[in-house]
């Protein structure tokens, strides 16, 4: 492994065998965490080459089991999003794609610092199950079309041990080891149709829309090297996505998009939707899948596998039918404009996840524990007219010290603008029709 380190150290080549022997490494434990660090800042500061950044994709890929869907209804679709304040696109897009005939199975996972994480969501529903086995994971795609679990030891384990260490020694932002760590847990569960989310933005890692240019066009390379049927879109993160922030609240929004509720973020998983079900080749066009979604949606087929989903998992509850059993904050207070008639300017996404992050609904620290009650609900969005005395935001907090300093916050989050302003739909840049 020294010489591993030294050969990134002084900028020269890996060899595919010395990736694999790093990843196979990094999986089992024979590689202590020390030397992984000392690794990590070298292929920080010296980057990987697009050759280097498949070959250890592919290396994680193998480091532990991989699923075969064989046998599994195709097409087999994976989605990964890059994180961001109030992005629950995983809940409605899974039941949404399974109710149009796709098979969908995905490793998600927990939220930290400002963007939230999936597994966190579907754990504010009484009972959910998110330790499925491999096997659990294709005995529930092949009876329902869908199946989703937190990260698991026996899928890609060295990136679980790569990630946590680049967490800790400030190189979580290496496009290279960002994109080896998207694509080899794409690869280990066995999708042959991959539709990536680049966010970029305040409220996520990738603050400019060149950044996320970067990310994506980086993606989109390896992807093609490791064989993956790849999409990928660039949307906007520098306002919440959605009306809520924070867990339970995401999931209620989610049910009601599901349901029929028309906004900016329904409109984007349509879109998204629609890329996915052109890429899987069952339509001939983006426009047709958006279509046939907007068809499941109306019909109740997308709410009614929302349904199976969850009683697959073990929910103990029908959130579906009674949302109102899902957590519920102690204390609600009410944010009104205190402007003259005019237009919202701007909402601050980073500043939004850090409220609700104060509140309890998101992890400073990964021991954290979360109140899946807590956060925020908006009623209006960049681009609204609004007036003295609207209501803008409604806060979620368990105490009333809690919910004032959420308060305080969030006004210091929301610009007003005397002129019109644009309102701003969440996909920036998609592959072209």
């Amino acid at each position: 492994m020294q010489s591993v380190i030294a050969a990134r150290r002084d900028g020269l080549p890996h060899t595919q065998a010395e990736l694999t022997y790093l990843a196979s490494g990094a999986g089992d434990g024979s590689i202590p965490d020390y030397q992984l660090a000392a690794w990590l800042m070298a292929a920080y500061l010296r980057p990987l080459t697009d050759q280097e950044t498949a070959w250890l994709t592919i290396a994680m890929a193998n480091s532990g089991q991989r699923l075969d869907l064989t046998g599994l209804p195709k097409p087999w679709v994976d989605k990964h999003s890059t994180g961001g304040v109030g992005d629950k696109t995983t809940i409605v897009l899974l039941p949404l794609l399974a109710s149009c005939g796709l098979t969908v199975i995905k490793m998600s996972g927990r939220g930290l610092g400002i963007s939230g994480g999936t597994v966190d969501k579907l754990a504010s529903i009484p009972g959910f199950r998110l330790d499925l086995s491999p096997e659990e994971l294709k005995n529930q795609a092949r009876e329902i079309g869908l199946a989703l679990t937190g990260q698991t030891p026996e899928l890609a384990p060295a990136d679980k041990v790569l990630y946590a260490l680049r967490d800790v020694t400030a190189t979580v932002g290496s496009i290279p080891l960002i994109v080896s760590s998207i694509l080899s847990k794409k690869l280990a569960g066995g999708a042959e149709t991959v539709i990536l989310d680049v966010k970029s933005g305040s409220g996520t890692f990738m603050p400019t829309f060149e950044n996320a240019s970067e990310l994506a066009d980086a993606l989109g390379r390896t992807a093609m090297y490791c064989g993956l049927n790849t999409r990928i879109a660039i949307s906007d993160m520098d306002q919440p996505l959605g009306s809520a922030v924070g867990n339970a609240l995401e999931v209620k929004e989610a049910i009601r998009v599901l349901s029929g509720e028309e906004s900016r973020f329904s409109r984007h998983c349509i879109q998204f939707a629609g890329l996915t079900l052109e890429a899987s080749g069952l339509w001939a066009s983006r426009a047709d899948g958006e279509a046939a979604a907007l068809q499941a949606i109306s019909n109740g087929n997308a709410l009614a596998k929302a349904r199976q989903w969850f009683k697959a998992q073990e929910a103990t509850v029908d959130i579906i039918s009674h949302p109102e059993l899902l957590p519920q904050a102690s204390i609600v207070d009410e944010i009104c404009s205190e402007a003259q008639s005019g237009w919202i300017s701007r909402i601050d996404a980073r500043a939004v996840g850090q409220a609700v992050v104060e509140l309890g609904g998101g992890r400073q620290k990964k021991e954290d524990e979360i109140d899946y009650s807590v956060g925020v609900e908006f009623h209006v969005e960049v681009g609204s007219p609004v007036s003295t005395g609207q209501p803008l935001v409604t806060v979620h907090a368990a105490t009333e010290k809690a919910a004032q300093a959420a308060v305080d916050a969030l006004r210091n989050a929301i610009e007003f603008s005397q002129t019109d302003i644009p309102r701003r739909e969440a996909i920036l840049k998609m592959p072209q029709l």
